[in-house]
């Protein structure tokens, strides 16, 4: 009899947990509803959040562009150090709508090239180690392809991009808390009714939390892959946008195939710019900024095919 009771017991908690969750989540809902009623007064207070967020962004942007440069320590080209450069990147930037960006020197690390548009005019840094690598003409392929990037504000936009996919994330964590507190008391009162509480008291608590953090996890993680498949895309269209204004795409290709066999960075640069892209493994293609380089040889290799009707030219 004792035992009957005990089970009854269980089972009323059980009930009343699944009513407490589903009377928290209904609340929820109620909430989320009187916001939308109020759509009004809603849209002022997103338009004033989301302004902030991205004026928020863009001075981290700025101020993330200053502590890059000094970390790699970026200094000024003189024109009289390098004129023959500085010539190449003058024509480059009439051709262009990117304006006339610094032209910088720095150690970046490995034999690489970086276009920063948070200083202001914008700026390129060359690693000290290309004016021995690479040729004048391969040299003003690969300004040719940070200013292409300079020129489409890739970097801005990658950076406000992801600021204003923080928001909708944390949206969308709003819009699916009622359905997580509905999972959980379902969960939790089953676990009463047959018999099984939790050991902790809290466990509920912490199960909650935990849901949440996988809400904000899956969102995070959504949002990474597609600003890195996006990255991937304009080192493509920088590629490409190079080779149409030098008209000389296999110069950029033999600049790349050097970079590649110079060094394999050990380290890939915050900057979504960098030119460099890993290429060992499905899932680190699929977490680089950059595409294989292979790749983007072989399609410059390819337009240098079609707008001189070889049948194939080999960059070694």
């Amino acid at each position: 009899m004792r035992r009957v009771g005990i089970r009854a017991l269980m089972v009323f908690v059980g009930v009343a947990l699944l009513a407490v969750y589903a009377s928290a989540a209904y609340l929820g809902y109620r909430l989320l509803a009187a916001v939308w009623l109020a759509r009004s007064d809603l849209l002022e207070v997103v338009l004033w959040t989301t302004g902030l967020a991205l004026l928020l962004s863009y001075l981290s942007y700025r101020f993330g562009t200053i502590r890059l440069l000094s970390q790699v320590e970026a200094t000024d080209v003189p024109r009289s150090r390098a004129p023959a450069v500085h010539d190449r990147l003058d024509r480059l930037a009439e051709r262009m709508d990117a304006g006339r960006p610094r032209l910088l020197v720095g150690r970046i690390g490995a034999p690489n090239a970086m276009a920063l548009a948070g200083v202001r005019g914008g700026a390129v840094v060359l690693d000290r180690s290309l004016f021995h690598l690479l040729t004048a003409d391969e040299i003003e392929g690969l300004l040719a392809h940070e200013l292409a990037h300079l020129e489409s504000r890739d970097s801005l936009v990658q950076t406000l991009g992801y600021s204003a996919g923080q928001s909708l994330v944390w949206v969308v964590v709003a819009l699916a808390l009622p359905v997580v507190l509905v999972g959980t008391g379902l969960r939790r009162a089953f676990d009463w009714i047959r018999g099984r509480p939790p050991s902790d008291p809290l466990a509920p608590v912490a199960a909650l939390r935990r849901r949440v953090a996988r809400v904000v996890m899956v969102g995070f993680v959504a949002l990474t892959l597609v600003l890195l498949a996006h990255s991937r895309r304009r080192e493509f269209a920088a590629d490409e946008r190079a080779a149409e204004v030098t008209g000389d795409p296999l110069s950029l290709a033999r600049a790349l195939r050097k970079i590649q066999r110079a060094t394999k960075p050990r380290w890939e640069m915050a900057s979504p710019l960098y030119v460099s892209g890993d290429e060992e493994g499905a899932l680190t293609r699929l977490l680089s900024t950059h595409p294989e380089m292979d790749d983007r040889i072989d399609r410059l290799v390819e337009r240098a095919d079609r707008e001189r009707g070889a049948v194939s030219i080999e960059v070694r």
